[in-house]
């Protein structure tokens, strides 16, 4: 047996996110989000699934961090609610939101926790959609007043900030392919879209040095690694533009202040563009502290301008195992998207703020729950991080998704990827068998292989 060790210092850590955990909708003062709103729409999520209650965590966080410190993790990524510190997004300011979060924060750090907070994880105030949402820029400067307020309410006890999380699901899989709220299906709203969240990640880094917040702020995007299935130039041509979909169009524009030319052209040619005012490009492209990647899935596929996506990529089913919502397991991909930012964008520091696999794993007759197929994706996943670190890669962290099964978007309760099970009906938490190896693994700093 082999041992992998991982440098002195690295963070071992678990995510999940506000709309998905909380619950409590209605409580102490918390606004609608589109979530709600696109949960009550006929036909979009599961069987109606909704996060009125989801796992409870808005009055049983003090029992969740007790597990976490169980865990062995040393700092768990969470996401602040919108709706519960602004309610209509633009308005008064609800002291109840910021006290939740004030309460949890110091929770986590009297056991020891760092907390990572994600200032904006989907759940945009319906108030602020209704007048277009962030295809109208004015949503922009209703989100710095709100990223004004958590910042002055946890400065000196946050250390690490994201400014968004996966912003190409907030634009492209949100309002051009329609899954997620708010349901639109529109190519330059989705443009529009990307680039005022990527405005409004510049500005918000911006007022975190005018401020002086204490730690380090950078953003996480959502990442996937689609090779070509061969290396005609064709089909070399159509994987770097689907691969570029999630990873140049968010990554160049922030790392460079430039994007990237050739999607550029591409999306002219069906009819996008971005609406770049002066300035725009200097402001995304503020220095951050690091990278956070989300990845989870990759592919192969060849260039079928018939039957492809709008980038004329068709994916090749190769036999791959895939996780039970349908997503190639593709360990490597993680690899590639690693050494591909250092070798594109220098040695900005990286932390893993997403990985995991949806296994739905009942208890058995004993109450246990056995995903060995879990263990075997995260065990997969954390040597490829191995593999990009002894390459040079600087990873500081990584964040298992996620700490609990919980409110899964569009799937509802019907997919699960927590490392504890959730019963939806008595909220009890069950430690899973992941759960039991990912705390031996946070608290050896090494894997057995």
């Amino acid at each position: 047996m082999a041992i992998v060790q991982f440098p002195n210092g690295f963070v071992w850590g678990a995510a999940t996110a506000a709309f998905q955990v909380e619950g409590a909708y209605r409580e102490d003062g918390r606004g609608l989000s589109i979530w709600d709103t696109f949960c009550r729409t006929p036909g979009k999520v599961w069987e109606g699934d909704n996060g009125d209650v989801a796992c409870d965590m808005y009055h049983r966080y003090k029992d969740d961090v007790k597990l976490m410190k169980d865990l062995g993790i040393t700092s768990y990524r969470f996401s602040v609610a919108w709706p519960r510190i602004i309610p209509d997004g633009s308005g008064e300011i609800n002291p109840k939101g910021i006290e939740f979060y004030r309460n949890l924060v110091d929770e986590l750090l009297a056991h020891g926790i760092e907390p990572m907070l994600t200032l904006y994880h989907w759940d945009l105030p319906q108030a602020l959609q209704d007048r277009g949402g962030w295809a109208n820029r004015e949503t922009i400067d209703h989100f710095l007043k709100y990223v004004e307020t958590v910042f002055k309410a946890l400065d000196g006890k946050v250390k690490l900030w994201a400014t968004f999380n996966e912003p190409w699901c907030i634009s492209f899989l949100s309002n051009y392919i329609g899954a997620h709220a708010p349901g639109l299906r529109d190519l330059q709203t989705a443009i529009d879209v990307a680039h005022n969240v990527l405005v409004a990640h510049g500005k918000t880094v911006r007022l975190f040095r005018e401020l002086g917040i204490k730690g380090e702020i950078g953003i996480a995007p959502n990442t996937e690694w689609m090779e070509p299935f061969s290396d005609r130039e064709e089909d070399v041509e159509a994987a770097w533009r689907r691969r570029g979909w999630l990873n140049e169009w968010f990554l160049r524009p922030v790392m460079t202040g430039q994007y990237p030319e050739k999607l550029v052209q591409w999306f002219e040619k069906l009819g996008g563009k971005p609406k770049i005012e002066p300035g725009d490009m200097e402001l995304i492209g503020s220095k951050i502290d690091f990278l956070g990647i989300n990845y989870y899935t990759g592919g192969i596929g060849r260039y079928n301008p018939e039957e492809g996506d709008i980038f004329g990529f068709q994916e090749v089913p190769m036999g791959w195992e895939k996780t039970d919502i349908g997503w190639n397991i593709y360990p490597q991909g993680l690899y590639n998207v690693l050494t591909y930012i250092k070798r594109e964008f220098g040695d900005i520091p990286i932390y893993i703020t997403e990985n995991g696999a949806c296994y739905n794993d009942e208890p058995g007759a004993d109450g246990r729950v056995r995903d060995q197929r879990r263990i075997e994706y995260l065990k997969k996943h954390v040597l490829q991080v191995a593999r990009a670190i002894e390459s040079g890669v600087n990873v500081k962290g990584y964040y298992t998704w996620s700490l609990m099964d919980n409110f899964e978007w569009a799937y509802g309760y019907s997919m699960r990827f927590g490392i504890l099970y959730v019963d939806y009906e008595t909220q009890q938490r069950i430690k899973k068998d992941s759960f039991r190896w990912y705390r031996k693994l946070a608290r050896n700093n090494y894997i057995e292989v």
